[in-house]
């Protein structure tokens, strides 16, 4: 059976920590955090390919090394790598905006197309770009992260369709999958006001977890999940 690669952006901590745990057994993970500090006790099966993202020359030389050390038998990629600078635009400093568009938008096309060419040389292969309900329902003081989120729904869809354009016979897949209000690092200060007042909003009236995103995220990657292309999977507990 051929070796199965998945490449995890963010893979340290919160969302990504728990998708490559749950990814760990079934496949070979490609590990990205800013710095190889971030890791602990990697199984040495896994690999560790890190850079600093909003680093335009440091994003090209991982792409690079993507393709050259692990392009053959790359099979998957998460595009999980976020920021989130909460402030009012008018407000936000235009480095802090460049710094949102490069790590959130621009990293994970330049990463998809690291990957594409061998994918369809492969004829097969799964992107998973994560975006959030915001980037379909807005929210204050988040204009450019939901700019970003929003972004990402729309490049799996049209990379979908392209690959469909390019390949007649292919079992490539490009979707997203849009996280509602889940209990990680980036929630956590949130004022309790606030929490409340999302809380509210949710028909499931809990918050999610990490883990229920990373089930997904396995579904999504398995070919249980064949029929599922071209689409924004909602993971929120029934936002509207």
């Amino acid at each position: 059976m051929t070796e199965k690669k998945i490449l995890i952006t963010g893979a340290s901590r919160g969302l990504g920590l728990a998708i490559s745990n749950k990814l760990s057994k079934e496949y070979t993970l490609i590990l990205h955090a800013t710095r190889e500090e971030s890791f602990t006790n990697v199984d040495p099966k896994h690999h560790l390919l890190c850079a600093d993202l909003s680093d335009p020359n440091e994003l090209h030389e991982f792409c690079k090394r993507l393709k050259k050390d692990h392009g053959d038998t790359l099979f998957g990629v998460v595009n999980n790598a976020g920021i989130a600078l909460n402030k009012s635009l008018i407000y936000q400093p235009e480095n802090e905006i460049d710094r949102m568009l490069q790590v959130n938008l621009k990293a994970p096309i330049m990463i998809c197309k690291a990957v594409m060419k061998q994918f369809l040389l492969n004829k097969r292969g799964v992107i998973i770009n994560v975006s959030s309900c915001v980037g379909e329902t807005g929210n204050a003081f988040q204009a450019v992260y939901s700019a970003t989120k929003a972004g990402l729904a729309a490049l799996s869809k049209s990379l979908a369709r392209e690959v469909s354009a390019l390949s007649e016979e292919h079992a490539i897949r490009i979707l997203s999958i849009a996280p509602g209000f889940i209990e990680t690092d980036m929630t956590n200060p949130v004022p309790e006001s606030e929490r409340q007042d999302f809380l509210k909003a949710i028909p499931a009236n809990r918050f999610g977890n990490v883990n229920e995103v990373a089930e997904v995220v396995a579904f999504l990657l398995s070919d249980k999940a064949s029929y599922i292309n071209g689409t924004n999977i909602k993971i929120n507990g029934g936002i509207l």
